[in-house]
């Protein structure tokens, strides 16, 4: 009995040691990968980094989002891949990248819809504007510009609003869904100038200047850069800007609030962020970048062509911004009266 009680000890005794032991290999071992942990982080990235973009191909978020991308892979030497995931409003992709492994190689190109609009628009998101991402850098800001087919009878503001009041409610007017900057931007026109028009939402932008040049809608106040080009080719008709001061890259265009809508101001930006929880070290070499890229002379210059202002400022200057405007967008909401989803 004796001899079984010592046994008892022993074996228990030998256990602990080896569990000690055990506990011990396993320490060290971690200590041994911390400097593995820490170096992949300082040698972000180490994989291909995808932009989401939450809209279709060839609008404006598009396209910043493939200047911006060319010129990270560049310097970081890993190819940066733009996915568009359109739909809802932008809604499908930023839920896509709210998501995502937040290790900043998967980042979003948001909008003044997506983080600007759509938390006050829509009554339940499966995301949180604030709380899900982690802002890395404003990229740029974008008038809005009001087209018309080339057969509107109108040349300025004050001609389109004394047309529409002929012809109330006979006009049709795009934009790029439901919601966005366009659509809010010609509600807000509808509220401050009393005409009405009808509404025809589309899934992006390519397909409101396709109908806008085809005559299948008579109007449209959406992103500049799109527009552009076909403005100066004449196929469709610039009648003014919708921000606060005339466009650098269209000074001749007036503004819609110098062209008889006095304090009319609305405007769309685009800028980076990364899913809530990435390592603050990488988002801040994201943001160095990115200020690196929009001080690019040949960046600067073709942003200036589209229309678009280069920004990059830091992520905590961004965050600021996106809660203002959520702030901002609300307020025309209730104005306007557009109805919640």
């Amino acid at each position: 009995m004796r001899d079984a009680v010592r046994t008892e000890k022993q074996r228990r005794c030998v256990c602990g040691f080896l569990e000690k032991k055990l506990n011990k290999i396993k320490y060290l071992c971690l200590l041994a990968a911390l400097p593995a942990v820490a170096a992949a982080q300082t040698q972000f990235p180490h994989r291909p980094i995808r932009i989401i973009v939450a809209y279709t191909p060839a609008g404006t978020t598009d396209i910043l989002a493939r200047m911006v991308g060319q010129k990270m892979s560049e310097t970081f030497g890993q190819p940066v891949i733009t996915d568009n995931r359109a739909g809802a409003n932008g809604n499908i992709g930023t839920d896509v990248a709210a998501k995502a492994t937040a290790d900043g190689h998967t980042v979003l190109m948001a909008t003044a819809g997506t983080h600007g609009i759509n938390p006050s628009l829509y009554r339940k998101l499966p995301w949180d504007a604030v709380k899900d991402f982690a802002p890395i850098s404003l990229v740029a800001k974008v008038p809005n510009i009001m087209v018309v087919n080339v057969s509107v009878p109108a040349k300025s503001v004050k001609e389109f609003i004394a047309y529409l009041k002929a012809n109330p409610n006979k006009v049709n007017y795009g934009s790029p869904g439901n919601g966005s900057t366009g659509h809010l931007s010609q509600e807000l026109f509808k509220t401050m100038t009393g005409t009405t028009m009808q509404h025809i939402p589309y899934k992006g932008s390519a397909g409101v200047l396709t109908d806008v040049t085809g005559g299948q809608i008579s109007v449209t106040i959406d992103n500049m850069p799109v527009y552009l080009p076909h403005i100066k080719a004449g196929k469709i008709r610039a009648l003014a800007v919708s921000t606060a001061k005339r466009s650098p890259a269209a000074p001749d265009i007036p503004t819609i609030a110098e062209s008889g809508v006095p304090g009319y101001d609305a405007s769309a930006w685009f800028g980076l962020l990364a899913p809530a929880g990435a390592p603050k070290a990488v988002v801040d070499k994201l943001a160095d970048e990115t200020q690196r890229i929009l001080k690019l002379p040949d960046v600067r210059e073709r942003m200036s062509t589209l229309g678009a202002e280069p920004v990059g400022d830091r992520p905590e200057q961004f965050a600021a911004h996106i809660k203002a405007e959520i702030a901002k967008w609300a307020k025309v909401i209730r104005d306007a009266n557009v109805e919640l989803q």
